[in-house]
Protein backbone atom coordinates (compact mmCIF):
# COMPACT_ATOMS: atom_id res chain seq x y z
CA UNK A 1 0.00 0.00 0.00
CA UNK A 2 1.20 3.88 -0.71
CA UNK A 3 0.85 5.76 2.30
CA UNK A 4 1.75 9.62 2.82
CA UNK A 5 2.46 10.79 6.71
CA UNK A 6 2.87 14.53 7.08
CA UNK A 7 4.85 15.18 9.74
CA UNK A 8 8.18 14.19 9.96
CA UNK A 9 8.64 14.40 13.32
CA UNK A 10 8.98 12.01 15.92
CA UNK A 11 5.78 10.23 15.52
CA UNK A 12 5.36 10.90 11.90
CA UNK A 13 9.15 9.54 11.38
CA UNK A 14 8.48 6.48 13.70
CA UNK A 15 5.13 5.80 12.32
CA UNK A 16 6.17 6.09 8.63
CA UNK A 17 9.78 4.29 8.96
CA UNK A 18 7.73 0.95 11.05
CA UNK A 19 4.81 0.90 8.03
CA UNK A 20 7.84 0.74 5.02
CA UNK A 21 9.58 -1.71 7.53
CA UNK A 22 6.18 -4.05 6.90
CA UNK A 23 6.83 -3.50 3.00
CA UNK A 24 4.45 -0.72 2.56
CA UNK A 25 5.70 2.34 -0.12
CA UNK A 26 5.71 5.19 2.39
CA UNK A 27 6.56 8.74 1.55
CA UNK A 28 7.04 11.49 5.09
CA UNK A 29 6.58 15.10 4.01
CA UNK A 30 7.71 17.75 6.29
CA UNK A 31 7.62 21.53 5.49
CA UNK A 32 11.26 22.05 7.35
CA UNK A 33 13.77 21.75 4.01
CA UNK A 34 16.36 21.21 6.83
CA UNK A 35 14.84 18.48 8.55
CA UNK A 36 13.88 16.35 5.14
CA UNK A 37 17.60 17.68 3.71
CA UNK A 38 18.82 15.72 6.46
CA UNK A 39 16.88 12.48 6.18
CA UNK A 40 17.18 11.80 2.78
CA UNK A 41 21.36 12.30 3.61
CA UNK A 42 20.38 9.56 6.31
CA UNK A 43 20.77 11.53 9.18
CA UNK A 44 18.66 11.05 11.57
CA UNK A 45 17.63 14.40 13.82
CA UNK A 46 16.18 12.83 16.58
CA UNK A 47 17.09 10.20 19.05
CA UNK A 48 15.25 7.06 19.34
CA UNK A 49 16.87 3.25 19.77
CA UNK A 50 16.59 1.40 16.81
CA UNK A 51 15.54 4.08 14.60
CA UNK A 52 18.51 5.19 13.04
CA UNK A 53 19.05 0.86 11.35
CA UNK A 54 15.18 0.75 10.46
CA UNK A 55 15.58 4.01 8.11
CA UNK A 56 18.67 3.43 6.54
CA UNK A 57 17.55 -0.05 5.38
CA UNK A 58 14.39 1.39 4.20
CA UNK A 59 15.74 3.77 2.62
CA UNK A 60 18.49 1.46 0.70
CA UNK A 61 15.31 -0.61 -0.38
CA UNK A 62 13.20 2.22 -1.53
CA UNK A 63 10.64 1.81 0.37
CA UNK A 64 10.87 4.98 2.49
CA UNK A 65 11.08 8.35 1.22
CA UNK A 66 11.32 11.67 2.50
CA UNK A 67 10.07 15.03 -0.07
CA UNK A 68 8.33 18.52 1.21
CA UNK A 69 6.27 18.36 -1.83
CA UNK A 70 2.78 17.16 0.04
CA UNK A 71 0.66 17.16 -3.00
CA UNK A 72 3.17 15.15 -4.54
CA UNK A 73 2.72 12.33 -1.85
CA UNK A 74 -1.11 12.56 -1.50
CA UNK A 75 -1.26 12.07 -5.26
CA UNK A 76 0.46 8.85 -4.92
CA UNK A 77 -1.14 7.49 -1.79
CA UNK A 78 -4.29 5.91 -0.74
CA UNK A 79 -3.66 6.99 2.94
CA UNK A 80 -2.16 9.93 4.42
CA UNK A 81 -1.43 9.57 8.14
CA UNK A 82 -1.25 12.75 10.10
CA UNK A 83 1.33 13.15 12.27
CA UNK A 84 1.19 16.83 12.86
CA UNK A 85 2.16 18.39 16.65
CA UNK A 86 -0.05 20.17 18.62
CA UNK A 87 0.24 22.09 22.30
CA UNK A 88 -1.46 23.18 25.00
CA UNK A 89 -1.63 27.26 26.56
CA UNK A 90 -1.90 27.34 30.59
CA UNK A 91 -5.36 27.52 30.57
CA UNK A 92 -5.45 24.29 28.97
CA UNK A 93 -6.59 25.15 25.70
CA UNK A 94 -5.45 22.66 22.86
CA UNK A 95 -3.72 24.27 19.76
CA UNK A 96 -4.89 22.55 16.44
CA UNK A 97 -4.99 25.09 14.72
CA UNK A 98 -1.55 23.53 12.81
CA UNK A 99 -3.32 20.07 12.35
CA UNK A 100 -6.45 22.23 10.51
CA UNK A 101 -3.87 23.94 8.52
CA UNK A 102 -2.42 20.56 7.06
CA UNK A 103 -6.17 18.97 6.71
CA UNK A 104 -6.87 22.21 4.29
CA UNK A 105 -3.79 21.60 2.47
CA UNK A 106 -4.76 18.06 1.92
CA UNK A 107 -7.85 18.65 0.83
CA UNK A 108 -6.80 20.71 -1.70
CA UNK A 109 -4.38 18.66 -3.30
CA UNK A 110 -6.45 15.34 -3.33
CA UNK A 111 -7.76 14.28 -7.04
CA UNK A 112 -9.30 11.43 -6.04
CA UNK A 113 -11.23 9.46 -2.98
CA UNK A 114 -8.48 9.36 0.52
CA UNK A 115 -7.87 7.92 3.98
CA UNK A 116 -7.03 10.79 6.93
CA UNK A 117 -5.89 9.55 9.42
CA UNK A 118 -5.16 11.33 12.59
CA UNK A 119 -2.64 10.14 15.29
CA UNK A 120 -2.31 13.47 16.31
CA UNK A 121 -3.06 13.72 19.82
CA UNK A 122 -6.32 16.03 19.22
CA UNK A 123 -9.37 17.03 21.87
CA UNK A 124 -13.03 15.09 21.16
CA UNK A 125 -14.52 16.53 18.20
CA UNK A 126 -11.62 17.50 16.38
CA UNK A 127 -12.53 14.81 13.46
CA UNK A 128 -15.36 16.23 12.62
CA UNK A 129 -13.65 19.50 11.94
CA UNK A 130 -11.31 18.05 9.79
CA UNK A 131 -14.23 16.30 7.76
CA UNK A 132 -16.26 19.55 7.30
CA UNK A 133 -12.63 21.03 5.98
CA UNK A 134 -12.62 18.34 4.15
CA UNK A 135 -16.08 18.38 2.63
CA UNK A 136 -15.69 22.12 1.89
CA UNK A 137 -12.14 21.91 0.29
CA UNK A 138 -11.76 19.07 -1.35
CA UNK A 139 -13.57 17.92 -5.10
CA UNK A 140 -13.44 14.36 -3.76
CA UNK A 141 -14.61 11.73 -1.12
CA UNK A 142 -12.95 10.98 1.83
CA UNK A 143 -12.89 9.49 5.32
CA UNK A 144 -11.94 10.90 8.33
CA UNK A 145 -9.74 7.83 10.65
CA UNK A 146 -8.74 8.54 14.30
CA UNK A 147 -6.00 6.06 15.32
CA UNK A 148 -3.86 7.80 18.45
CA UNK A 149 -0.30 6.43 18.99
CA UNK A 150 0.81 5.04 22.25
CA UNK A 151 4.41 5.18 21.77
CA UNK A 152 6.64 5.36 24.30
CA UNK A 153 9.92 7.31 23.60
CA UNK A 154 12.99 5.15 24.06
CA UNK A 155 11.01 2.56 22.87
CA UNK A 156 8.52 3.72 20.39
CA UNK A 157 9.93 1.80 17.85
CA UNK A 158 8.97 -1.91 19.67
CA UNK A 159 6.06 -0.14 20.88
CA UNK A 160 5.00 0.40 17.00
CA UNK A 161 6.08 -3.07 15.99
CA UNK A 162 4.17 -5.17 19.19
CA UNK A 163 1.89 -2.61 20.10
CA UNK A 164 -0.38 -3.88 23.03
CA UNK A 165 -3.33 -2.68 21.24
CA UNK A 166 -4.54 -0.65 18.49
CA UNK A 167 -6.93 1.50 18.60
CA UNK A 168 -9.14 2.99 15.60
CA UNK A 169 -12.45 5.59 15.43
CA UNK A 170 -13.98 5.28 12.45
CA UNK A 171 -17.67 4.93 11.36
CA UNK A 172 -17.51 3.26 7.86
CA UNK A 173 -17.58 -0.40 8.32
CA UNK A 174 -14.82 -0.84 4.86
CA UNK A 175 -12.70 1.40 6.33
CA UNK A 176 -12.52 -0.02 9.70
CA UNK A 177 -11.34 -3.43 7.22
CA UNK A 178 -9.08 -1.83 5.85
CA UNK A 179 -7.02 -0.12 8.49
CA UNK A 180 -7.26 -3.69 10.11
CA UNK A 181 -5.35 -5.30 7.23
CA UNK A 182 -2.86 -2.51 7.20
CA UNK A 183 -2.36 -2.93 11.10
CA UNK A 184 -2.79 -7.04 10.79
CA UNK A 185 1.31 -7.80 10.93
CA UNK A 186 1.57 -6.25 14.16
CA UNK A 187 -1.30 -7.49 16.00
CA UNK A 188 -0.36 -11.47 14.86
CA UNK A 189 0.05 -12.27 18.70
CA UNK A 190 -3.16 -11.91 19.21
CA UNK A 191 -3.62 -8.51 20.74
CA UNK A 192 -6.49 -6.83 20.83
CA UNK A 193 -7.61 -4.32 17.24
CA UNK A 194 -10.47 -2.04 19.00
CA UNK A 195 -12.72 0.16 17.10
CA UNK A 196 -14.88 2.65 18.60
CA UNK A 197 -16.16 5.83 17.95
CA UNK A 198 -13.94 8.98 16.56
CA UNK A 199 -14.67 11.21 19.73
CA UNK A 200 -14.07 7.77 21.85
CA UNK A 201 -11.04 7.32 20.08
CA UNK A 202 -9.54 11.13 20.79
CA UNK A 203 -10.60 11.23 24.08
CA UNK A 204 -8.69 7.44 25.00
CA UNK A 205 -5.29 8.77 24.40
CA UNK A 206 -5.95 11.40 27.00
CA UNK A 207 -7.09 9.15 29.56
CA UNK A 208 -4.55 6.84 29.03
CA UNK A 209 -2.14 9.30 29.75
CA UNK A 210 -3.71 10.96 32.96
CA UNK A 211 -3.97 7.60 34.40
CA UNK A 212 -0.51 6.76 33.76
CA UNK A 213 0.30 10.81 35.33
CA UNK A 214 -1.92 9.92 38.32
CA UNK A 215 0.03 6.37 39.09
CA UNK A 216 3.15 8.67 38.91
CA UNK A 217 1.76 11.76 40.79
CA UNK A 218 0.24 9.15 43.78
CA UNK A 219 3.32 7.08 44.51
CA UNK A 220 5.46 10.59 44.84
CA UNK A 221 3.37 11.70 47.68
CA UNK A 222 3.56 7.67 49.00
CA UNK A 223 7.55 8.44 49.03
CA UNK A 224 7.27 11.42 51.02
CA UNK A 225 5.15 9.69 53.66
CA UNK A 226 7.39 6.58 53.83
CA UNK A 227 10.31 9.24 54.13
CA UNK A 228 8.26 11.26 56.88
CA UNK A 229 7.96 7.64 58.95
CA UNK A 230 11.13 6.06 57.78
CA UNK A 231 9.66 4.25 55.42
CA UNK A 232 11.49 2.71 52.97
CA UNK A 233 9.48 3.40 49.17
CA UNK A 234 11.10 0.89 47.30
CA UNK A 235 10.47 -1.65 49.48
CA UNK A 236 6.47 -0.59 49.73
CA UNK A 237 6.69 -0.47 46.09
CA UNK A 238 7.81 -3.93 45.80
CA UNK A 239 4.57 -4.57 47.81
CA UNK A 240 2.44 -2.57 46.23
CA UNK A 241 3.56 -4.01 42.23
CA UNK A 242 2.92 -7.38 43.34
CA UNK A 243 -0.77 -6.89 43.46
CA UNK A 244 -2.23 -8.13 40.20
CA UNK A 245 -4.89 -5.30 40.51
CA UNK A 246 -2.19 -2.49 40.81
CA UNK A 247 0.46 -4.24 38.44
CA UNK A 248 4.54 -3.27 38.18
CA UNK A 249 4.57 -0.20 35.97
CA UNK A 250 4.82 3.72 36.57
CA UNK A 251 5.07 3.17 40.28
CA UNK A 252 9.08 4.28 40.44
CA UNK A 253 9.11 7.72 42.98
CA UNK A 254 11.60 10.53 42.01
CA UNK A 255 11.45 13.95 40.35
CA UNK A 256 8.20 13.68 38.47
CA UNK A 257 6.89 12.95 34.99
CA UNK A 258 7.91 15.38 31.73
CA UNK A 259 8.03 15.36 27.96
CA UNK A 260 5.42 16.95 25.84
CA UNK A 261 2.30 14.09 26.23
CA UNK A 262 1.76 13.87 29.74
CA UNK A 263 1.72 17.08 30.81
CA UNK A 264 -0.13 18.30 27.83
CA UNK A 265 -2.63 16.27 27.65
CA UNK A 266 -3.38 16.53 31.84
CA UNK A 267 -3.64 19.98 30.85
CA UNK A 268 -5.77 19.41 28.11
CA UNK A 269 -8.20 17.48 30.18
CA UNK A 270 -8.42 20.26 32.41
CA UNK A 271 -9.44 22.78 29.98
CA UNK A 272 -12.05 20.03 28.17
CA UNK A 273 -13.59 19.93 32.48
CA UNK A 274 -13.82 23.53 32.85
CA UNK A 275 -15.25 24.07 29.61
CA UNK A 276 -17.74 21.31 30.00
CA UNK A 277 -18.37 22.64 33.82
CA UNK A 278 -17.23 19.35 35.34
CA UNK A 279 -14.91 19.29 38.48
CA UNK A 280 -11.74 18.17 37.42
CA UNK A 281 -9.93 18.47 40.84
CA UNK A 282 -8.19 15.00 40.95
CA UNK A 283 -6.72 15.71 37.35
CA UNK A 284 -5.33 19.50 38.99
CA UNK A 285 -3.79 17.43 41.86
CA UNK A 286 -2.19 15.22 39.79
CA UNK A 287 -0.54 18.26 37.56
CA UNK A 288 0.36 19.95 40.79
CA UNK A 289 2.15 17.28 42.62
CA UNK A 290 4.33 16.78 39.66
CA UNK A 291 5.02 20.35 39.81
CA UNK A 292 5.43 20.15 43.41
CA UNK A 293 8.00 17.02 42.85
CA UNK A 294 10.75 19.11 41.02
CA UNK A 295 10.56 22.32 43.08
CA UNK A 296 10.98 19.98 46.34
CA UNK A 297 13.60 18.58 44.79
CA UNK A 298 15.54 21.91 43.96
CA UNK A 299 14.78 23.13 47.45
CA UNK A 300 16.51 20.10 48.95
CA UNK A 301 19.98 20.80 46.50
CA UNK A 302 19.76 24.44 47.96
CA UNK A 303 18.95 24.44 51.16
CA UNK A 304 21.87 22.00 51.49
CA UNK A 305 24.68 24.56 50.04
CA UNK A 306 21.96 27.47 52.04
CA UNK A 307 24.13 30.61 50.77
CA UNK A 308 27.48 28.92 49.49
CA UNK A 309 25.65 27.30 46.35
CA UNK A 310 27.30 30.33 44.70
CA UNK A 311 30.11 28.93 42.81
CA UNK A 312 29.78 25.31 44.11
CA UNK A 313 30.70 23.36 40.98
CA UNK A 314 27.84 20.90 40.77
CA UNK A 315 27.65 17.83 38.24
CA UNK A 316 24.40 16.63 37.03
CA UNK A 317 24.38 13.09 35.59
CA UNK A 318 21.34 13.42 33.00
CA UNK A 319 18.74 16.53 31.37
CA UNK A 320 16.79 13.92 29.05
CA UNK A 321 13.48 13.96 30.81
CA UNK A 322 14.16 10.14 30.45
CA UNK A 323 16.17 7.81 29.33
CA UNK A 324 17.11 5.87 25.95
CA UNK A 325 15.79 9.80 24.42
CA UNK A 326 17.59 13.35 23.60
CA UNK A 327 14.05 14.88 24.36
CA UNK A 328 14.41 17.95 26.90
CA UNK A 329 10.70 19.04 26.64
CA UNK A 330 8.91 19.35 29.63
CA UNK A 331 11.45 17.44 31.77
CA UNK A 332 12.37 18.14 35.37
CA UNK A 333 16.25 18.20 34.44
CA UNK A 334 15.65 21.37 32.70
CA UNK A 335 13.49 23.08 36.01
CA UNK A 336 16.32 21.85 37.83
CA UNK A 337 19.63 22.92 36.05
CA UNK A 338 18.17 26.43 35.04
CA UNK A 339 17.36 26.63 38.97
CA UNK A 340 20.42 25.70 39.66
CA UNK A 341 21.84 28.40 37.30
CA UNK A 342 19.97 30.84 38.73
CA UNK A 343 21.41 30.09 42.34
CA UNK A 344 24.25 30.77 41.26
CA UNK A 345 26.16 26.81 41.05
CA UNK A 346 28.68 26.14 38.72
CA UNK A 347 26.88 23.56 36.94
CA UNK A 348 28.37 20.35 34.47
CA UNK A 349 25.94 18.48 32.70
CA UNK A 350 26.91 14.73 31.15
CA UNK A 351 23.77 13.77 28.69
CA UNK A 352 24.39 10.22 27.02
CA UNK A 353 22.47 11.56 23.87
CA UNK A 354 21.03 15.21 24.69
CA UNK A 355 24.19 17.06 24.41
CA UNK A 356 23.89 18.67 21.28
CA UNK A 357 20.30 20.04 22.63
CA UNK A 358 21.70 21.08 25.93
CA UNK A 359 24.49 23.19 23.84
CA UNK A 360 21.94 25.17 21.69
CA UNK A 361 19.56 25.62 24.86
CA UNK A 362 22.06 26.67 27.09
CA UNK A 363 25.32 27.76 25.72
CA UNK A 364 28.31 29.03 27.44
CA UNK A 365 25.62 29.10 31.12
CA UNK A 366 26.86 25.27 31.65
CA UNK A 367 29.19 23.04 30.45
CA UNK A 368 28.66 20.21 28.81
CA UNK A 369 30.88 16.68 29.64
CA UNK A 370 32.17 14.37 26.95
CA UNK A 371 31.98 11.86 29.71
CA UNK A 372 30.28 10.94 32.95
CA UNK A 373 32.90 10.34 35.06
CA UNK A 374 34.52 13.93 33.64
CA UNK A 375 31.78 16.07 35.34
CA UNK A 376 32.59 14.62 38.43
CA UNK A 377 36.44 16.33 38.68
CA UNK A 378 35.98 18.49 41.48
CA UNK A 379 32.39 18.17 42.33
CA UNK A 380 31.09 19.36 45.66
CA UNK A 381 27.80 17.60 44.63
CA UNK A 382 26.26 14.85 41.99
CA UNK A 383 22.50 15.38 40.62
CA UNK A 384 20.75 12.76 39.39
CA UNK A 385 18.49 13.45 37.13
CA UNK A 386 17.90 10.72 34.29
CA UNK A 387 17.76 7.28 34.80
CA UNK A 388 20.22 6.02 32.11
CA UNK A 389 21.26 2.38 32.93
CA UNK A 390 25.48 3.44 32.35
CA UNK A 391 25.07 5.39 35.76
CA UNK A 392 23.38 2.19 37.68
CA UNK A 393 26.45 0.63 38.21
CA UNK A 394 29.27 3.12 38.70
CA UNK A 395 32.48 2.85 40.21
CA UNK A 396 31.88 4.73 43.85
CA UNK A 397 35.39 4.64 44.86
CA UNK A 398 36.15 6.24 41.36
CA UNK A 399 33.34 8.69 41.50
CA UNK A 400 34.77 9.75 45.37
CA UNK A 401 38.35 10.12 44.46
CA UNK A 402 37.21 13.21 41.37
CA UNK A 403 34.66 14.35 43.63
CA UNK A 404 35.48 17.68 46.33
CA UNK A 405 32.78 16.83 48.73
CA UNK A 406 30.91 13.27 48.36
CA UNK A 407 27.43 14.60 47.92
CA UNK A 408 24.60 12.47 45.73
CA UNK A 409 21.02 14.17 45.48
CA UNK A 410 19.60 11.13 43.35
CA UNK A 411 15.79 12.02 41.76
CA UNK A 412 15.64 8.57 40.58
CA UNK A 413 16.63 6.32 43.09
CA UNK A 414 19.20 4.63 41.36
CA UNK A 415 21.31 3.13 44.32
CA UNK A 416 20.92 1.60 48.14
CA UNK A 417 21.59 4.19 50.43
CA UNK A 418 23.24 1.62 53.11
CA UNK A 419 25.89 0.71 49.96
CA UNK A 420 26.09 4.56 49.51
CA UNK A 421 26.81 5.10 53.19
CA UNK A 422 29.27 2.08 53.62
CA UNK A 423 31.17 4.22 50.68
CA UNK A 424 31.48 7.37 52.59
CA UNK A 425 28.95 9.38 50.93
CA UNK A 426 26.14 11.74 51.90
CA UNK A 427 23.16 10.62 49.77
CA UNK A 428 19.41 12.41 49.58
CA UNK A 429 16.96 9.76 47.57
CA UNK A 430 13.55 10.15 47.10
CA UNK A 431 11.36 8.78 49.59
CA UNK A 432 14.20 6.59 51.98
CA UNK A 433 16.24 8.19 54.91
CA UNK A 434 18.68 10.56 53.88
CA UNK A 435 21.66 8.67 54.61
CA UNK A 436 25.07 9.92 56.12
CA UNK A 437 28.59 8.25 56.27
CA UNK A 438 28.18 7.82 59.65
CA UNK A 439 25.32 5.77 58.68
CA UNK A 440 26.58 2.33 58.34
CA UNK A 441 24.66 -0.30 58.48
CA UNK A 442 25.05 -2.30 61.73
CA UNK A 443 25.74 1.09 63.49
CA UNK A 444 23.81 3.02 65.69
CA UNK A 445 21.34 5.18 64.26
Amino acid sequence: MKIAIVGAGYQGLVTGTCFAENGHQVMCVDRDAARIALLNEGKIPLHEPGLEELVARNREEERLHFSTELDHAVAESLMVFLCVGTLADEAGCADISGVLEAVRQIAQTMDGYRILVNKTTCPPGAAEKMLEILQTHAAHPCDVVVNPDFMKEGTAVDDFLRPDRVVVGCEDIRVREIMKELYSPFLRTGKPFIVMSPRSAEMAKYATNVMLAARISLMNQLADICEAYACDIAEVREAVATDYRIGPTFLFPGVGFGGAGLPRDLATCEGLAREAGIESDLIAAVRRVNERRREQFLKRICDYYDAAITGKRLAVWGASFKARTDDLRGGPGIFVIDGLCAAGADVVVYDPVAGTKLKERYGDRIRIAAKYYEALEEADGLVILTEWNEFRRPDYERMGALMREKVIFDGRNLYTPDVMAAQGFHYVSIGRKTMMPSDRPGESQ
